[in-house]
């Protein structure tokens, strides 16, 4: 399976249906698995609840993933007369979403799983410099499980509330920037991270809100246990959680009638997600953001070779069996399966000699990977990893 191109979810969703356990999950167990993820941190550094091998996918592909399974674990606890696909649209659709571009080109298609493909991406995508990416990736991805909530209550009421979006991002940025100001030390850093949690909002305000106010908006169990692993998130990001840090930490679960032990297991669970990942986290490198982006770019390439070396020799091990076909056809006539077998791998190396010859080329692990996604159809069928066999 390749997030990268067209076809994912439906295979995805048919791997999914022979390893359906993270469906059977209560809520607060899905939950974890979502954390053990880095989905509800924003580094996604593997599948939930392993329903598919993490393989070589990006960041970026697992998080198209995660984001997806979390939406059909809460379709699947409440299914609707719509199927899974049209209702992921209409939720996405029926969002008050202030930038206009994030659905432009979609309102007239007609809906079906590679439009959620399309607006999955959207979704998540942040922007096109990868000097910067890494780093505003880390905030507006770990407010991504604002979408599954939502989403959870359009299968409630059939409708979205613009008013309960906005609640809970406005009590995610206050108790936010409270954390912040409970820190003895302020860097520039910190500041950033500020500016990143407020430009990934939906709905963007300047009016203030107090703490006390925004507190009466977080009532489900859920809701609180999330906004205290965002409010873990800030007090990490000097990697460390200080005397004071840890004081507001207990006092906000105090003030959502939470036990304390669930503060201190979430206290747990990030020391141990950022302390076993660092090294995998660009957000928690030491490195300037030039080494940063050669490193970035030395493991894209790296990857991206690995896997169209792989696909090639796929190819070319099909192709084998091509060759016995060959060579019977000259003693004994073949049969229609066999005909048809052999017609199908001719096809497959005519295709393979412009992607072999574009693989060929300096930087043709980059070119190749654009001809996945742009051209399917010229490609030999060893590439489509999306493909579902009938």
């Amino acid at each position: 399976m390749n997030p990268s191109s067209s076809g994912w979810i439906k295979k995805l969703l048919k791997i999914a249906s022979t390893n359906d356990a993270y469906l059977k999950l209560s809520e607060k167990a899905f939950y974890n698995e979502l954390k053990l993820s880095g989905f509800i941190y924003g580094s996604n550094l593997s599948v939930v609840n392993n329903v598919v091998d993490k393989g070589d996918l990006t960041d970026e592909e697992l998080c198209k993933v995660n984001l997806l399974l979390a939406l059909h674990y809460i379709y699947n606890a409440k299914p609707s007369k719509e199927s899974f696909a049209d209702s992921v649209i209409n939720f996405y659709k029926n969002f008050d979403q202030p930038k206009s571009s994030f659905f432009d080109g979609l309102l007239g298609e007609k809906k079906s799983h590679a439009q959620v493909e399309v607006i999955i991406n959207k979704r998540i995508h942040i922007d096109d410099n990868i000097l910067t990416k890494n780093f505003s990736y880390f905030i507006t991805n770990a407010l991504l499980y604002i979408d599954v909530l939502a989403y959870q209550k359009f299968l409630i009421t059939n409708t979205i509330s613009e008013k309960y979006i906005q609640q809970l991002e406005i009590a995610i940025e206050t108790i936010t920037l409270n954390v912040f100001d409970s820190k003895v030390k302020k860097t520039k850093y910190d500041e950033s991270l500020i500016k990143l949690f407020e430009a990934s909002r939906r709905y963007q305000s300047t009016v203030s809100y107090h703490y006390n106010d925004v507190l009466k908006y977080l009532k489900k169990p859920l809701e609180k246990q999330y906004i205290i692993d965002i409010a873990c998130i800030a007090s990490w990001s000097d990697k460390i959680i200080d005397i004071d840090e840890h004081k507001f930490l207990v006092q906000l679960s105090k003030d959502l009638h939470i036990k304390p032990e669930v503060v201190e297991q979430s206290i747990k669970d990030i020391n141990t997600f950022y302390i076993l990942n660092s090294d995998q986290i660009p957000l928690l490198s030491s490195k300037n953001m030039a080494k940063s982006f050669y490193d970035n770019s030395s493991k894209m390439v790296s990857k991206l070779i690995s896997r169209n070396s792989k696909r090639l020799m796929k190819e070319l091990r099909e192709s084998k069996e091509l060759m016995v076909l060959l060579s019977q056809s000259t003693s004994r006539e073949l049969t229609e399966e066999e005909q048809k077998k052999m017609q199908e791998q001719l096809m497959d190396i005519i295709k393979s000699i412009p992607s072999l010859a574009i693989f060929m080329l300096p930087g043709g692990g980059i070119l190749l990977p654009l001809f996945v996604k742009f051209i399917p159809k010229l490609l030999p069928s060893a590439f489509d990893e999306n493909r579902i066999e009938e």
